[in-house]
């Protein structure tokens, strides 16, 4: 039986495993999950896309957004589990020991380190709430982002070996974190703010936004399989070495380069002489799990594909659960569901709002 899993996994993920950039982990090394672990309470403040910016509503500085924050390799910080609401806060003052902005890949284009840690501490949290009961039903539910978000478990027979359990719950939890990012994405367009009277459309579908988190996913799931999960200390400490390898090996920039290339950009991807939701002018609406970077104009080097695998030893990932959204108290322009939306949804939804942008684009050039 574990012979016929690990070929499963072998046929699965060939060429995951065998990745110079971002291996997947074979070699599973468990650690005790954590019982106690809360839930991640709040989202980390997104960058503005571009630099150099004053992004002000009214007159104040948008809350949510580190504006002009270009980061390097050596300025990333320390990762910090996110269990709190006041280490968003801190995140914003610029008093937390992490430290989020853009950063330019030569392979992976621009990265959110935002959303990186975000979608990585879901899947740490997931995680551990996934592996103790894997194969039985259940539900976990977030605070509403529009609508009422519950992850649905669905039961099934799980594999008997332990290594094998520990490896699907890590992939399950990885494949659901990314939901979670694709929903948010598709909250900020249709209306979600996290402070009320600060729209976030300007950030809804960014182009470095779903590469980013999917980066995250990743590198957490690697981060679990290689045994740093038994602690808080040991999975911010293995996350900080995660994310610094597969940076160098998307072949990270200086700061003078990332600037560089958002002045090069300036007028395609983004305005700016705008302060609107036009300020970003390029989007990627497309909610895939196998992606590449949004193609950035000038680049020469090949882009790195990042991929999260359909099937983890013949266990399809979407069968086993999946992000549900419920109506909610406040659902702004998105229209109520006759029951709710599930994962399968969420691409429409995706689409409506491309098409719709493209409309008030054109408007705003005449």
């Amino acid at each position: 039986m574990r012979k016929a899993f690990w070929l499963l996994f072998a046929l699965a993920l060939p060429a995951l495993a065998q990745d110079p950039v971002l291996p997947a982990v074979t070699a599973i090394h468990t650690a005790p999950t954590l019982g106690e672990l809360p839930p991640p309470e709040s989202l980390r403040p997104c960058c503005a896309f571009g630099y150099d910016l004053h992004v002000r509503a009214a007159g104040i500085p948008i809350p949510m957004y580190q504006i002009g924050n270009v980061l390097t390799l050596g300025t990333l910080g320390k990762h910090h589990y996110n269990d709190s609401a006041f280490g968003a806060v801190k995140n914003l003052l610029g008093l937390s020991e992490e430290q989020n902005g853009l950063i330019y890949t030569r392979r992976g284009g621009f990265i959110d380190i935002a959303h990186v840690r975000d979608t990585a501490d879901n899947t740490f949290y997931l995680f551990n709430r996934i592996a103790p009961t894997l194969g039985q039903a259940g539900r976990i539910f977030y605070s509403e982002e529009l609508g009422v978000r519950r992850v649905q478990l669905n039961a099934f027979t799980p594999p008997a070996g332990v290594r094998q359990r520990y490896q699907l719950a890590a992939w399950l939890a990885g494949h659901l974190a990314f939901e979670i990012a694709q929903w948010h994405e598709i909250a900020q367009w249709y209306g979600f703010q996290s402070v009320p009277g600060f729209s976030e459309e300007i950030s809804a579908f960014s182009p470095e936004d779903l590469y980013s988190n999917l980066l995250g996913a990743r590198l957490a799931i690697n981060v679990i399989l290689s045994g740093h999960g038994g602690s808080l200390e040991d999975y911010n400490q293995a996350m900080d070495a995660a994310l610094k390898q597969v940076l160098t090996r998307l072949l990270v920039a200086t700061r003078g380069e990332t600037e560089a290339m958002f002045q090069q950009i300036d007028g395609d991807w983004w305005n700016s002489h705008r302060r609107d939701k036009f300020l970003v002018l390029k989007r990627n609406y497309d909610l895939q799990e196998n992606r590449l970077p949004t193609p950035v104009p000038f680049e020469t080097m090949p882009p790195y594909r990042l991929t999260m695998p359909e099937q983890v030893g013949g266990f399809r990932l979407r069968d086993l659960g999946e992000l549900q959204i419920y109506p909610g108290h406040d659902m702004q322009a998105l229209p109520v569901p006759a029951q709710y939306y599930g994962a399968g949804a969420f691409q429409g939804l995706a689409d409506r709002a491309h098409e719709a942008d493209k409309t008030q684009l054109a408007r705003t050039e005449k």
